[in-house]
């Protein structure tokens, strides 16, 4: 897939997820990304038409794999107008399609997965969508950073 990216030694890189609402997918990858890479590199998340809140079950998977993002909250993607970012990360193709030219990448890399917002079914396995959707971002995460070796058991 990706292949192993080592960041730079002499400054953090720089790093924005982009989504669409930036309530689940993007805010589970600036956790992950912030707590394996958080000091080489300086992560951002943001979503080109962002939700009210970020979503209660993004936040309670998160927190169960000791990763919390309980503070975050939904940032628009024009908040970073202009800024220079090392890599950009989409995780859906409205995201990787609605990218604003004002935002500056030396690398555009998609990751796209399915909304667990959007899943239809009970309870039960929306929760366990959800928890799939982490899964696959913490892989991506860590083969990202090339630090295969502090996944968690």
């Amino acid at each position: 897939m990706l292949g192993n990216l080592f960041f730079s030694t002499m400054k953090k890189d720089r790093v924005l997820i982009l989504c669409t609402g930036n309530s689940c997918r993007s805010q589970m990858a600036e956790g992950y990304m912030r707590y394996y890479a958080g000091s080489v590199a300086d992560v951002h998340s943001a979503g080109t038409q962002p939700a009210e809140r970020v979503h209660e079950i993004a936040r309670a998977v998160m927190r169960e794999d000791g990763i919390p993002i309980d503070d975050a909250r939904p940032i628009a993607v024009e908040e970073f107008a202009g800024e220079e970012f090392d890599y950009v990360i989409t995780v859906c193709d409205e995201a990787a399609e609605n990218l604003p030219n004002s935002i500056r990448a030396r690398q555009h890399i998609p990751f796209h997965l399915p909304d667990p917002d959007r899943y239809e079914g009970d309870e039960a396995g929306r929760r366990a969508f959800f928890d799939e959707v982490r899964e696959e971002l913490k892989k991506f995460t860590l083969k990202f950073v090339g630090r295969e070796f502090l996944a968690k058991s």
